[in-house]
């Protein structure tokens, strides 16, 4: 397999901190930013000059163009580029406020947004290059006190399959990745929570307990690191690709859902044309 060149976002912990080893650990070439890159200071000790660590927050734009920049100088190609960094905001819509509304756009979108247009440069130059943006199940199905969350993973899924027509002319190829429940402090020290209204406190706990009903054994995050390794050397990999057994039979219901929706209503459609 020829090697890889690698820029990943989040790698202190997660799938990000996976994936970087897993990349690393079968001779690829990471450049591996995180917000405190004292964290990769093991997997510099264990693999030299393979690694490079940048410390980057995501919601910098210019700090985004100067970390891509600095990858492809350094390593003189970039391969795989996935836009990881990101948190869960939980609150319901009238918890939130403007403030954790616009940070979360501003982490789980723009960051995206900005790394992925520093990279599309470099990738056109070479006639080649993947990039994987990690989105999920909450990109394609919605649920409550996540309205936040969900919001910055649908317009995520919206740019990058925009994107992946613009680009595919170019050689360059996107996935948009799709875990369900991981392993991940995703909900845990990572996560942000809006001041809760009482009202709601008993649809949260509704909520809370539908989520441990139908999410199963939760995936492992090392095991995750094959699924991203058989994407990225595919020929011809896919614009989506679920991760997690339980996430096709949480999202599957929902969509036929929506179809029976629409066609229970065409008639209003067709109404609505005149």
């Amino acid at each position: 397999m020829t090697q890889k060149t690698w820029f990943i976002t989040g790698t202190s912990r997660g799938f990000g901190r996976e994936w970087t080893e897993a990349a690393l650990e079968r001779g690829d070439r990471v450049a591996a930013t995180a917000r405190k890159v004292e964290s990769l200071d093991d997997l510099v000790e264990r693999f030299g000059d393979a690694i490079l660590p940048i410390a980057l927050d995501v919601t910098d734009r210019d700090a985004d163009f100067a970390a891509v920049a600095q990858a492809h100088e350094h390593f003189g190609a970039l391969d795989v580029v996935v836009n990881n960094a990101g948190y869960g905001q939980f609150g319901m819509i009238e918890e939130l406020s403007e403030q954790e509304l616009r940070d979360q756009l501003e982490t789980n979108v723009f960051g995206a947004f900005w790394v992925t247009q520093a990279a599309l440069p470099f990738l056109r130059a070479q006639g080649s290059g993947h990039i994987i943006q990690v989105s999920s199940i909450g990109g394609v199905s919605a649920f409550p006190n996540l309205g936040a969350y969900h919001a910055s993973k649908w317009a995520l899924e919206g740019f990058s399959q925009a994107l992946a027509a613009e680009v595919s002319e170019f050689g360059i190829h996107v996935t948009l990745v799709e875990p369900g429940g991981f392993a991940t402090d995703w909900s845990g020290d990572s996560a942000r929570h809006s001041e809760p209204i009482a009202a709601y406190d008993a649809g949260r706990e509704r909520r809370a307990q539908q989520r441990a009903a139908v999410s199963g054994q939760p995936g492992d995050p090392n095991a995750s690191a094959a699924a991203l390794l058989r994407i990225v050397d595919a020929p011809e990999p896919p614009l989506r690709a679920f991760f997690g057994a339980a996430a096709f039979d949480i999202v599957r219901p929902d969509y036929e859902a929506r179809l029976a929706n629409w066609e229970k209503w065409d008639d209003v459609a067709k109404l609505a044309q005149g």
